[in-house]
């Protein structure tokens, strides 16, 4: 862990965000959240306010001058910040490229000028695109399938310039398929565990993309978290400047988890062991398959997942159990 450091969590009343904020005060560092809450919410961290090492700044990141601010003084960067959602470029390009570039440089931009010890930044198993090698190796991608692959392989390109050129030190982590307490289920772009999660409890049928097969490597919140304190207290100099799978090494289809949802949560309620599963058209810019090598992680940053997808998937659902019926 990381103790007595001042910090920025960018996107910080997000899902992911949120998460790592609280994390990081209950390890007593000062935590700075800069959000504009399009898509990240107040309630996420109202439960973090009264501390008096928070401080939230409601602002922007295509805003050089509060991104200016929101660093002064930080020595780690956790850049969590962007417009999420393969369906959501495709419809709008232009907003996601506006925010995970220009906006990821303006933080680049700003970290480097108040002199960061060392910025962590969100990647994205999207960058894989086409590639069909299986477990997706860190050095061995295809072409982007969505605008939103696009922008995060650019984050990439950028850190790197960033680092060689300017001697900041950036590490990136491609999250494959985080899920976990507070991820929204609701939405045109929910993602499948909190929105299959909800539908089931209310007796609901879930809708599957294509025949059920399409697999990924479903990754716990804990896992993330992990790896945001690895990357950040690191002094091995082979891992500044590189990007590191963030999963779990492994990989579920859709049927199986839906299997899985389902016993977990029939412990609540038997009912909805008898809840049928639809199944839809293919979605644009899917990834079919997605598997994480996790070796150069384990070996250039010691990382050992604290969840696999049981372990992971049981505490998400007494969470949203839990947090559906206090509703």
């Amino acid at each position: 862990m990381i103790k007595n450091k001042v910090v920025l969590v960018t996107g910080g009343a997000g899902f992911i965000g949120s998460n790592l904020c609280e994390s990081l005060l209950q390890n007593k560092n000062i935590v700075r959240c800069l959000d504009n809450l399009s898509t990240g919410k107040k309630e996420n961290i109202e439960h973090l306010l009264s501390n008096s090492n928070f401080i939230f700044i409601e602002g922007d990141i295509r805003n050089i001058d509060v991104c200016r601010k929101a660093v002064d003084n930080v020595e780690f960067v956790f850049h969590q910040a962007a417009l999420g959602s393969v369906p959501r470029s495709i419809n709008d390009p232009i907003t996601t490229n506006d925010v995970n570039i220009n906006g990821f440089l303006n933080m680049l931009v700003a970290s480097r000028d108040a002199e960061v010890k060392r910025f962590i930044f969100a990647a994205s198993s999207s960058t894989y695109g086409d590639s069909t090698s299986l477990p997706k190796v860190e050095d061995v991608i295809g072409k982007p399938l969505s605008p939103y692959a696009i922008t995060k392989y650019v984050n990439e390109l950028y850190a790197e310039v960033f680092y060689k050129t300017y001697g900041l030190e950036t590490i990136g982590l491609r999250y494959f398929n985080v899920y976990g307490r507070r991820q929204d289920p609701n939405g045109a772009y929910a993602a499948v565990i909190p929105k299959f999660t909800q539908l089931l409890m209310d007796l609901e049928s879930p809708t599957i993309n294509g025949d059920g097969t399409n697999s990924r490597d479903f990754t716990y919140i804990d896992n993330v978290i992990q790896m945001n304190y690895l990357a950040a207290k690191t002094k091995n100099k082979k891992a500044i400047g590189q990007v590191f799978n963030t999963a779990v090494g492994d990989r579920t289809n859709l049927i199986q988890l839906t299997t899985l949802l389902k016993d977990y949560l029939s412990y609540y309620n038997p009912k909805i062991k008898e809840v049928n599963i639809l199944h839809g058209p293919e979605r644009k810019g899917d990834i079919p398959h997605s598997h994480a090598s996790i070796v150069k992680a384990e070996q250039f940053l010691g990382y050992k997942p604290s969840h696999n997808l049981e372990k992971g998937l049981k505490e998400a659902v007494q969470w949203y159990w839990n947090y559906f019926n206090v509703l």
